[in-house]
């Protein structure tokens, strides 16, 4: 009886010691599926933030471009504005030369100063 009492506790012991293996290994496969599952998320939020940045970036690049195309129409404003107040002095000039002319026209003939007493 002892022999089968020896046998029955080291059969016993192997159910316990494959017991333990088994749940070792599945410990080991959950976390290497919940490593795999973490790197997943952890690429999700490193494509995520650089498709953020990229977006960033290119709204910058519209906004700059906007900002320089306000400019130019700043500039071409000002020049605009520039040229008509050139015209409006040359025209402001002609007008008094027309008018310094008309007066010069109304006025009599200085006479001759031998001939004036």
């Amino acid at each position: 009886m002892n022999t089968l009492k020896a046998f029955s506790e080291k059969e016993h012991a192997y159910h316990a010691y494959q017991a333990r293996q088994n749940f070792l290994r599945e410990q080991q496969s959950i976390q290497l599926e919940f490593d795999d599952l973490r790197a997943e998320v952890e690429q999700a939020r490193a494509d995520a933030e650089q498709e953020r940045a990229a977006k960033e970036q290119e709204r910058a690049a519209k906004e700059q471009e906007r900002a320089a195309k306000e400019q130019e129409w700043v500039a071409k404003e000002q020049a605009r504005a520039d040229a008509e107040q050139e015209r409006a002095a040359k025209d402001e000039a002609l007008a008094e030369i027309a008018r310094l002319k008309r007066l010069l026209a109304d006025q009599p003939e200085p006479s001759d100063p031998e001939t004036r007493s």
